[in-house]
C-alpha cells in the first residue's frame, strides 16, 4: 500500500475512445494520481493521444509498459478477450491492476485473474464505476436508510434501436463474442447487474433466454432473464437492440415504496415511500470514471476500501454466463 503523501502512477493498456473522457483525463484529476504512460499498438494514434492528454510515456508494447519501474497500477482498457493475458502478466508484475468492465470473456477467466491476485500487496480492481457515482450511492442511502422497506423485486427494462455501427457490414468487435464476451448485452447489462448486487445483495441464481432476432451478426441481441438474491427479493429485466424507441427503466419494489431510476440515462431518482415522495437530480461528473479512479487511489492508501475490488468484479460475469447459458 502507499503512504498517504505518496503519488499513484498510473499506466494505461489499450488507450481507445473509452478513455478518451470517461477515464482518462481523471487519472491526473483525482490528488495523489497521474498518468504517467499509455500504450497502443498504433504509433500515430499513441503519440497523439499522448501529446493532446500530456501523457510523459509511451509504449507500443504492453510488456514493457509492464515492466516499467515508475508504474504502480495498470488500467487495462482493452476488449475483454485481452483481459485474462493482461491481467495474469500485471498479477507476475505484482503490480496494481483495473480491468474494464466486463472483467474477462467469461466467468472461468474471471476466477484465474482473482486467484493470481489472491494474496498478493497487488491489488485488483473492475470498472464498475457505477457503485461510485454519487447518484447510485443516493439509491443505496435510501434503500440503506429503510425508506421502502425490505426489497421484494427489481425489474429493468432495457431497449433501443439497432446503432449504425449494428447495421455496417464492418466489423465491430463489440458484437464478437470470441473478443466481447458476447454482444451488447454482456457490454452493457453487466453494469445494470453489478450494481443491483451493490444496492441489494450477491445474485444467487439466475436463468435467461437469449435470442438473435435480427440476425445483423454473430451475437445475441435479445435478452430475457430472472434472478433471486440472497435475500430472496426477486429480479428480472429484458434487453433488446432492435426496438423502436430508447428504453432504459429500473424499478425497486420494496415492502414500503418503490425507486425509479435508470441505468444510463441522465434522469431524475424518484422515491416513492408512501406518504413521502422525492426527486434528486445529481449529474454524472465530466469524466465518469472520476469517483471510481478516486476510490482506487484511496484504497491503495489503506484510507478505503473499494467497492469493486477483488473477486467482487467477477459476480456480474457469473451471472451473466447463467443467463446467456440457453443461448439459441
Amino acid at each position: 500500500m502507499k503512504r498517504d503523501g505518496d503519488n499513484i502512477n498510473w499506466g494505461i493498456i489499450g488507450c481507445g475512445n473509452v478513455t478518451e473522457l470517461k477515464s482518462g483525463p481523471a487519472f491526473n484529476k483525482v490528488p495523489g494520481s497521474s498518468l504517467l504512460a499509455v500504450m497502443r499498438r498504433d504509433r500515430e494514434k499513441l503519440l497523439d493521444y499522448a501529446q493532446r492528454h500530456r501523457v510523459p510515456k509511451t509504449y507500443v508494447s504492453a510488456d514493457e509498459l509492464i515492466g516499467d519501474p515508475e508504474i504502480d497500477a495498470i488500467y487495462v482498457a482493452t476488449p475483454p478477450g485481452s483481459h485474462r493475458e493482461y491481467a495474469l502478466k500485471i498479477a507476475s508484475a505484482n503490480k496494481h491492476c483495473c480491468l474494464e468492465k466486463p472483467m474477462a470473456l467469461n466467468f472461468a477467466e474471471c476466477e484465474e485473474i482473482a486467484a493470481a491476485f489472491a494474496g498478493k500487496d497487488a491489488q485488483l480492481f473492475v470498472a464498475y464505476y457505477r457503485r461510485s457515482l454519487p447518484r447510485f450511492n443516493q439509491v443505496k442511502a435510501w434503500i440503506d436508510g429503510g425508506k421502502i422497506g425490505d426489497i421484494r423485486h427489481i425489474n429493468w427494462s432495457y431497449a433501443r434501436a439497432p446503432s449504425a455501427a449494428d447495421l455496417s457490414p464492418e466489423y465491430d468487435w463489440r458484437t464478437d463474442p470470441a473478443v466481447s464476451g458476447g454482444g451488447h448485452f454482456v457490454d452493457l447489462a453487466c453494469h445494470g447487474l453489478d450494481l443491483f448486487m451493490h444496492l441489494a445483495g450477491d445474485i444467487r441464481e439466475a436463468k435467461g433466454i437469449a435470442v438473435n432476432q435480427q440476425n445483423l451478426y454473430d451475437a445475441e441481441d435479445a435478452v430475457s432473464a430472472c434472478w433471486v438474491f440472497d435475500s430472496g427479493a426477486t429480479g428480472a429485466g429484458f434487453w433488446n437492440f432492435g426496438a423502436s424507441e430508447y428504453r432504459d427503466e429500473v424499478m425497486i419494489y420494496g415492502s414500503r415504496g418503490t425507486i425509479r431510476f435508470s441505468v444510463f440515462a441522465d434522469e431524475p431518482l424518484l422515491l416513492d415511500a408512501g406518504d413521502a415522495t422525492e426527486t434528486v437530480e445529481i449529474a454524472h461528473p465530466e469524466n465518469i470514471q472520476y469517483f471510481h479512479i478516486e476510490n482506487m487511489v484511496e484504497h491503495l492508501r489503506g484510507n478505503s476500501r473499494h467497492p469493486v475490488a477483488g473477486a467482487e468484479g467477477a459476480k456480474a460475469s457469473r451471472v451473466m454466463d447463467q443467463i446467456l447459458a440457453g443461448l439459441q
